[in-house]
């Protein structure tokens, strides 16, 4: 009999938070893993911490936001194998102005990695994922794919696009062996405040480690105990997976005041921007 062969999965934006915790939990399933970030450090980084080391780890420095730069990362891999279990479509970046202060540029910045990041790497890896006999596409959106917050439009428009590109994607192919998943994190205790870029009049004096600093009070579920909802969430087979107590409620709040929840949320514009 034949060897085996080893479950495959790629990772976008393994470098940390929760791709770096997938990448670590996969890998103690046992499964082979293809990493991209935008930072080569940072995926380092990641890499010195999977414990198993007879489980293949290939890093690519990549930008997400980039079509040219994802269609090459994917024909190099799909010219090494012939058959995909997992595609996580994790990076993603964050963006603070009220839209009246909205530069396009980054605004069309954050679009890029959120959304067209998500859809680039489905269609390139999408012959690989429906060649293996049961795969997984697994779509990260965020609580904001369904709740509208003050400073947060192009986090919203990019996230409410992920999910409806990947329910519709649930409904084309029902009934195959790929499975379809968006994932809805609520405040997940990552780097992504920090890195966010801000415009309007907070842009110039609220530092990265202020934003840090209040995302993390707000940010109760740490990247590990995300990873492993998503993880066996995944492996269920689960449409749409909640994570974390915040995103579970505000989806309730949601469900019974649809438009209501608006009177709440704006309030969050009275105060400092949110960054998530």
């Amino acid at each position: 009999m034949g060897e085996v062969r080893r479950q495959r999965a790629v990772i976008t934006g393994a470098g940390d938070g929760i791709g770096r915790a997938l990448a670590i939990q996969l890998n103690q399933r046992g499964i082979d893993l293809w990493l991209c970030d935008i930072d080569q450090a940072r995926l380092e980084a990641t890499k010195g911490l999977l414990s198993r080391s007879d489980c293949r780890v290939d890093l690519a420095v990549v930008d997400c936001g980039n079509q040219v730069d994802i269609e090459t990362w994917a024909a190099r891999i799909s010219a090494e194998i012939d058959e995909l279990d997992f595609l996580f479509n994790n990076a993603g970046v964050a963006y603070g102005a009220r839209f009246e202060d909205v530069s396009f540029d980054n605004f069309e910045w954050l679009i890029n990695i959120n959304f067209w990041g998500v859809v680039w790497c489905t269609k390139a890896f999408l012959p690989l994922l429906t060649k293996s006999p049961a795969s997984h596409l697994v779509n990260l959106s965020s609580i904001f794919g369904m709740i509208g917050v003050p400073t947060q439009t192009a986090y919203n428009a990019a996230k409410f696009a992920v999910r409806g590109f990947s329910e519709s994607l649930q409904t084309e192919y029902r009934g195959t062996s790929l499975k379809v998943t968006c994932v809805h994190p609520g405040g997940i205790a990552t780097n992504i405040a920090r890195r966010a870029r801000m415009d309007g009049d907070d842009a110039a004096t609220v530092t990265a480690d202020k934003r840090d600093e209040s995302f993390r009070k707000m940010a109760k579920t740490s990247p590990e105990k995300a990873a492993d909802i998503i993880i066996r969430g995944t492996l269920k087979g689960k449409k749409r997976i909640i994570v974390g107590l915040d995103a579970w409620f505000i989806q309730i709040v949601t469900k019974f005041f649809p438009t209501g929840y608006q009177a709440l949320t704006a309030r969050l514009g009275q105060g400092d921007d949110v960054v998530v």
